[in-house]
């Protein structure tokens, strides 16, 4: 049985170390490994978390998303095999602390794609950790920052106490509507073991019906945020399996670096059961066969969080896709 990784992310200063710090607290978690990823010559979120992780693992210099992620592998297959013998605890999932200026898109690219991964671990949950302080002005400044929010199944918003309801209320509904399907929480409301942070998601063996339930109520309505946009499509109309198909493989690879994040659950022709489907940018995920329907609706619902991408176009050969080579919506 492969192994699950949760991926922590979130920009530089955010605060993820002090939150692994205070989940990974817990006398019970001897079933999680620890990677730490840092930016430069000198780590030293290592030696931060060593009293409660004594067997962190701190990747070499560089960045997860782009010349670390050979070593991203190797790491991943050395804890795998120390595992195997018996060198470390038979630990049951690894969470990766990426650098904060990490892309999540090619960390999940790696892990998905290699064949010598795969067959180790699936990937669980995306966190991305958001600072309340600084978030405007880094999403102003840092395109990192953007690909993080968007990325993440969960994101957990620190240094809520330092800041007003003023500035925080705001934020948390400026997110929501940059990531509509993302869960968010305060990180202070995080505690030891949490399974905010631990817990699975969508990418998971053995999907969890709850899980996927708020892809039937994202919002339809379309938000734009500087160069990011979110399309929310929904369709009543059983679709096309091998017509969505062709549409959305060739999408990703004429825009995959402006599509930013795809959900959705999918209502296809002959089939009684849902499909979720789960991709960032170029990296789409295997669909994943829920047992039964979230609610009474059976329709299908994308949400796709697309950058500097025209939406209408986009819907546009949605429909023109489904016209030739299936059936319409």
């Amino acid at each position: 049985m492969s192994l699950q990784i949760n991926v922590l992310t979130g920009f530089l200063g955010s605060g993820k170390t002090t939150l692994l710090k205070r989940v990974l607290a817990n006398a019970d978690m001897g079933d999680t490994a620890v990677l730490i990823n840092e930016y430069g010559e000198v780590g030293i979120d290592d030696v931060l978390v060593q009293e409660v992780a004594p067997d962190t693992v701190l990747l070499p210099s560089g960045c997860v998303c782009c010349s670390v992620r050979g070593d991203l592998k190797q790491a991943l297959i050395e804890l795998h095999g120390k595992r195997a013998r018996g060198e470390v605890p038979a630990f049951r999932r690894v969470l990766l602390e990426t650098t904060g200026l990490a892309d999540p898109a090619p960390i999940l690219a790696t892990l998905q794609r290699d064949p010598q991964l795969r067959g180790r671990y699936h990937v669980g949950l995306m966190v991305t950790v958001v600072d309340a302080q600084h978030a405007m002005l880094q999403e102003r400044i840092h395109p990192e920052w953007l690909g993080q929010v968007t990325a993440a199944d969960r994101l957990l918003v620190s240094k809520a106490d330092l800041v007003s309801a003023a500035v925080l209320d705001p934020l948390l509904a400026h997110l929501q509507a940059l990531n509509p399907t993302a869960s968010i929480a305060l990180a202070s409301t995080v505690v030891q073991g949490d399974e905010q942070l631990l817990g699975e998601g969508l990418r998971s063996l053995e999907p969890d019906e709850e899980v996927a339930r708020w892809l039937l109520f994202a919002p339809t309505r379309q938000p734009h945020h500087g160069g990011a946009q979110v399309c929310a499509l929904e369709y009543d109309t059983p679709l096309d399996w091998l017509a969505f198909g062709v549409w959305l493989s060739m999408l990703l690879r004429c825009h995959g670096d402006r599509i930013l994040r795809v959900k959705g659950i999918l209502n296809v022709i002959d089939a009684e059961q849902p499909i979720v489907i789960h991709g960032v940018q170029h990296c789409l995920h295997p669909p994943v066969h829920l047992r039964q329907w979230p609610g009474q609706a059976r329709r299908s619902r994308l949400v796709i969080i697309v950058r500097d991408l025209d939406t209408q176009l986009l819907r546009r050969s949605f429909q023109a896709f489904l016209q030739r080579l299936g059936r319409a919506a």
